[in-house]
């Protein structure tokens, strides 16, 4: 069950993904947090440059595969906020990092986008638990997915 950390860490993202919107790239951002609840790392999307692999989540597994031992990997969080894709979550589970708390859900990215008419994403919407059988997971959180859903618009808007 996510505290009030937890939800703390999750407005951390929205703050990253804000960021990551306002320097013309998707919105989102994620939070890497050790099991004593201190933030090791933290990034935003940074695909506007044309490298669709730049996603904050591969970012802190790469980070976390080189700064932490496998045992402190296990026992971190990763808050995001939007569920991993499938590239993000196989990253995940290949480190070997803990569970994901994630803002809004893949499934509701997909309905946004389709809303939006934004183009369809070159990879399969897949839940994590689809892509790594039984990584712990929590998510999404409906006081925070409004405000992703208004940051895609914004993003979308921004593409025409």
């Amino acid at each position: 069950m996510i505290d009030e950390n937890g939800m703390k860490h999750l407005g951390r993202c929205v703050e990253l993904a804000t960021k990551a919107l306002d320097t013309g790239n998707p919105p989102f951002g994620s939070v890497l947090v050790d099991e004593k609840g201190a933030v090791r790392y933290e990034d935003h999307n940074l695909t506007a440059d044309g490298d669709n692999t730049q996603h904050p989540e591969f970012a802190i597994a790469r980070w976390a595969a080189a700064n932490m031992t496998p045992n402190e990997r296990a026992a971190c969080t990763v808050y995001t906020s939007g569920e991993h894709c499938p590239m993000c979550a196989a990253a995940h589970g290949w480190v070997g990092l803990g569970r994901i708390v994630y803002a809004s859900s893949s499934e509701q990215l997909a309905f946004w986008l389709e809303e939006m008419h934004a183009p369809p994403s070159p990879v399969a919407t897949l839940s994590i638990n689809s892509v790594v059988p039984g990584m712990p997971v929590e998510g999404p959180f409906p006081v925070l997915a409004e405000a992703i859903r208004e940051l895609h618009k914004r993003y979308q808007d921004s593409q025409k």
